[in-house]
C-alpha cells in the first residue's frame, strides 16, 4: 500500500512539475529573443500589436494566448515600449495594458528656427512634422502671433524626455511651463532694469549664445559688450546675425564657416552690420545661461571683440579700435592659413 502511495505521489509531482514548467514558461519565463522597442500607434489593430512584438519574442503563440486571456485584444494602449531580456509574456502584456511607455530623449539644440526643431523632434514622435507644424502654428495664432516661428522664445536649448505619443499641444505645454518658471519675479525685475523688451532680451541672448559657442565662460562679458554698443547707438556688428540672415534667405540650406566683407551688406532686418539696434527676434533657440548672461551682464567698457586664434572658441576684447584692428588681422591671417573658406 505504501509502495502504491509513493508511486502515486511521484506521479503527482511529475504531473505538477510538468504543468508548473508549462505555466512558468507561458506566463513568467523569459520570452525575449532580442531586445528592442515596439511602436503601437493610435488606432492600431490587435494584429498590428502582434506583428510589432513578433520579431522580439521566442514563442509568438504563447504571447498571443496570454495577450488574449488578459484582454489585450480590446484594451491595449498606444505607445513606445521597451522589451528587455528576461521579460515574460505576462510582464509584456501588463506593460502594454498599463501604457507604461519608455520615454525618449529629445535634444533641443540651438536650431535656427522652430521648423528645424519640428523636423528633428517629429522623428521621435507619433505625430509627423506636418501635424506638428500645423498645431504649433495654430497655437501661435491663438497667442496673437503670425506662426510657430514666433514661439521661438518659449523653447530652451536643453535635453528633455517625452513619450513617443506626445502631442504637439502637450509638447508645447511643457515648454510654456518652463518659460513661465524661468521668468521669476527677480528676473522680471532685472528685465525692467535692463531697459530692454523681453523680445530684445531673447534676441540679444541668441547673439550671445552664438558668439560664445554655447560656452558660459564669456557670455556675461559678451552681453556687456553688446549692451555697450547698443546704448551708444552703435551697430552691433555681430557675424552670427549675418550668417542667420543669409541662411534664412536660403531656408537654412547653407552651411557658412566664414563671413566675408561682401556678406555684410545682405539685406535683412537681422543683419546687425547693416542695421542699428537689436534684431527683431532671436537668431536661434537659446539656453537659460545666455538669457541669464543678458540679465546679469558684466559691466565693462568693451565695444570690440574678435575670435582668438590662440585660444580656439574664445575671444579677445578691447575698447580700442586700433587694438581691435590688430586682433582682427591676426584672426583673418589664421583663417587664411587654415584655408577656412
Amino acid at each position: 500500500m505504501k509502495k502504491i502511495s509513493l508511486i502515486l505521489f511521484v506521479i503527482a509531482i511529475v504531473i505538477l512539475g510538468f504543468f508548473g514548467i508549462r505555466f512558468y514558461n507561458k506566463y513568467v519565463g523569459n520570452n525575449i529573443k532580442e531586445e528592442g522597442f515596439i511602436l503601437i500607434p493610435h488606432g492600431a489593430s490587435f494584429s498590428q500589436v502582434l506583428a510589432s512584438v513578433k520579431p522580439f519574442v521566442k514563442n509568438e503563440e504563447n504571447f498571443q494566448s496570454v495577450a488574449v486571456e488578459k484582454g489585450l485584444k480590446q484594451n491595449f494602449k498606444p505607445g513606445r515600449y521597451q522589451l528587455k531580456s528576461g521579460m515574460g509574456n505576462r510582464a509584456i502584456v501588463n506593460m502594454i495594458l498599463a501604457g507604461n511607455q519608455t520615454p525618449n530623449s529629445f535634444r533641443i539644440k540651438d536650431f535656427d528656427d522652430v521648423y528645424q526643431m519640428i523636423g528633428r523632434v517629429s522623428k521621435k514622435t507619433e505625430a509627423d512634422s506636418t501635424t506638428f507644424a500645423h498645431q504649433l502654428n495654430k497655437i501661435a495664432v491663438g497667442k496673437g502671433y503670425k506662426n510657430a516661428e514666433d514661439l521661438k522664445k518659449y523653447f530652451f536649448n536643453d535635453t528633455y524626455e517625452f513619450f513617443w505619443t506626445v502631442t504637439p499641444e502637450e509638447f508645447f505645454q511643457k515648454f510654456e511651463e518652463e518659460y513661465k518658471n524661468f521668468w521669476t519675479g527677480e528676473r522680471i525685475e532685472k528685465e525692467k532694469q535692463s531697459g530692454l523688451s523681453r523680445d530684445q532680451i531673447y534676441a540679444l541672448a541668441s547673439i550671445v549664445y552664438k558668439e560664445s559657442g554655447g560656452k558660459p565662460d564669456e557670455q556675461k562679458t559678451i552681453a556687456g559688450l553688446y549692451l555697450n554698443r547698443y546704448r551708444k547707438g552703435m551697430k552691433l556688428q555681430s557675424d552670427p546675425t549675418v550668417i542667420y540672415a543669409i541662411n534664412k534667405a536660403s531656408n537654412f540650406s547653407r552651411k557658412i564657416k566664414r563671413v566675408y566683407y561682401k556678406d555684410l551688406t545682405v539685406s535683412s532686418p537681422y543683419n546687425t552690420y547693416a542695421n542699428k539696434g537689436i534684431p527683431p527676434g532671436p537668431i536661434c533657440i537659446v539656453d537659460k545661461n545666455s538669457l541669464n548672461a543678458v540679465l546679469d551682464a558684466e559691466t565693462n567698457d568693451y565695444i570690440f571683440m574678435c575670435a582668438n586664434p590662440e585660444k580656439f572658441g574664445y575671444h579677445k576684447f578691447t575698447d580700442n579700435a586700433a587694438e581691435h584692428a590688430i586682433n582682427a588681422k591676426a584672426y583673418q591671417d589664421w583663417l587664411n592659413q587654415k584655408e577656412i573658406k
